[in-house]
């Protein structure tokens, strides 16, 4: 026999409230999930970086260097970035952004790629961190309807029995559910990938002040180790 007070029961019992709360929420769940996959996927292939831009400085010429980047677009950028920078510094020498001390000039070009690059990583972030602080409290909102119908229940009935409660509270746990099972992936994916776009900028300032070494110089500082 079909339980009368299982998900698909109280769901087909419930009203337009509680179910304008559950396809809010799964909206939620769905728009956070494809963020998931899409950021978390990107940061998979930032994983080879480090061993590209080790291929770079293993390169005879800048333009060798900058395709063995390819795969690699944010660091193929910022190489590419500086060495437009500094071509073009050279080639205005006679105006005013030429007086500009090449070493500024350089540092400005690429930190201005940075923050492109962090802006870029950092999309998606907004809507993971909106579903996992509001999809709790649109559960909430969803009990607390729940638990008003169940009080109606026991007005018009003059009892609180089980069959009179149990269908209103049951919608109220299952949305109370459903909202926590919306957030809290939504928070952990958030967590995860902020400090993945940590290391990943992390290795871009790395790079960044080897070309910066490269460009005015012709030699790479590194640090030990």
């Amino acid at each position: 026999m079909e339980n009368p007070y299982g998900i698909a029961a109280l769901w087909q019992q419930s009203d337009a409230v509680i179910k304008f709360v559950g396809f809010s929420l799964l909206a939620m769940s769905l728009a956070s999930w494809a963020v998931i996959f899409v950021r978390l996927f990107s940061l998979l292939k930032l994983r080879k970086a480090k061993h590209l831009v080790v291929k770079f400085w293993q390169q005879q010429d800048i333009n060798n260097g900058v395709e063995q980047l390819a795969p690699q677009p944010h660091f193929q950028q910022l190489a590419v970035q500086g060495l437009q920078a500094k071509e073009h510094h050279q080639n205005h020498e006679e105006q005013l952004q030429g007086q500009v001390p090449l070493a500024d000039w350089l540092t400005t070009a690429l930190k201005n790629n940075i923050d492109d690059t962090r802006e870029s990583l950092s999309g998606g972030l907004a809507i993971l961190a909106s579903v996992g602080s509001t999809s709790p409290f649109i559960g909430l909102f969803g009990t607390v309807w729940g638990i008003y119908h169940a009080l109606i229940g026991i007005g018009l009935s003059g009892s609180a029995s089980i069959d009179k409660v149990a269908g209103p509270v049951g919608e109220a746990l299952v949305i109370t559910a459903f909202g926590l099972a919306v957030a809290i992936p939504a928070v952990l994916a958030y967590n995860a990938i902020s400090r993945g776009n940590k290391s990943v900028l992390i290795q871009l300032n790395r790079f960044a002040s080897q070309l910066h070494a490269y460009y005015l110089t012709g030699t790479v500082q590194t640090k030990a180790g």
